[in-house]
């Protein structure tokens, strides 16, 4: 349903105010509001509007966002009727929209071209020539997770299964998952940080001590509505050397960035060259005696 039907004020002030404006070109968009030809359209004010909002709450951050709209609009036509120099600031825009271009162009660039070459044995050497720069912040710990409601059925199989590592255990827990789970997560082939494994489970102590997982690999909780169950089969503690494949996307950022200046000045030169040869670079030299 739309929430713009229940602003039956607001669009009555809207319609009063749009005046001439529906000769204009909306292109398909619905106008709301218009200042000194600038238009305020239904589909803006909805991607602004927070999400989950209440219908009463939404009816008065409508309110300001339009109120706010139109006074930024008037005070823009007031003030650009009064700069003396616009002249310059349309050569600032100017400068801005190129430098905004050629950054996007040249992050791009990046993105497509430079990180493709960054290699595994380019990632493997900075790492072993740099281990001391990899440092955990938090403790890391592989395992598995699973959460299900109190009134699943077979907890008690669940509570055996969830302390195993074998292959049979696993298939089991992922068959119960698919029907029973609200949230599972196998993680036994991947490092995963404390603080992202303590996002999923009520247990307060995960954020007061740091080594807690460590001390206990195997960990239910309950609340009201829900069974949690942790698996930890192994554990990284803070301050300890980051595991390759856990500092992997790091390091290889790290190297883009080395090379990025090299790459883009590379890009640079191959373009004058290339605009060079076909004679695109017109100069206009000044006679030297005048």
């Amino acid at each position: 349903m739309s929430i713009v039907k229940n602003w039956g004020v607001i669009l009555v002030i809207a319609a009063a105010m749009t005046g001439c404006g529906q000769e204009h070109n909306h292109k398909g968009k619905t106008p709301l509001v218009e200042v000194s030809g600038e238009f305020l359209y239904k589909e803006d004010l909805q991607a602004a509007l927070p999400l989950n909002i209440s219908k009463d709450d939404s009816v008065l951050f409508a309110e300001h966002y339009i109120r706010n709209w139109i006074e930024d609009a008037l005070l823009f036509d007031k003030a650009e009727g009064n700069i003396p120099d616009n002249d310059k600031i349309s050569k600032l825009v100017e400068n801005y929209r190129r430098a905004l271009i050629m950054h996007t162009y040249q992050e791009e660039l990046v993105n497509q071209k430079l990180a493709n070459d960054i290699s595994e044995e380019e990632i493997n050497a900075y790492y072993e020539k740099n281990k001391e720069l990899f440092r955990l912040d938090n403790p890391l710990v592989k395992g598995l997770f699973i959460k299900v409601p109190l009134s699943s059925p077979d907890l008690g199989n669940v509570r055996v299964w969830y302390r195993k590592n074998n292959q049979d255990v696993i298939e089991k827990l992922e068959k119960y998952s698919l029907r029973n789970a609200v949230s599972y997560d196998y993680f036994y082939d991947r490092w995963t940080s404390v603080p992202d494994v303590a996002a999923k489970i009520p247990l307060k102590v995960l954020d007061t001590d740091a080594n807690y997982l460590d001390k206990n690999r195997n960990v239910e909780v309950k609340d009201t509505a829900f069974c949690y169950f942790l698996h930890i089969e192994d554990f990284l503690g803070k301050d300890k050397q980051k595991p390759l494949d856990f500092a992997r996307d790091e390091i290889k950022e790290i190297l883009i960035n080395l090379k990025r200046v090299e790459f883009i000045n590379k890009v640079k030169e191959d373009l004058y060259q290339r605009a060079s040869d076909r004679n695109k670079i017109i100069y206009y030299y000044l006679n030297s005696d005048e």
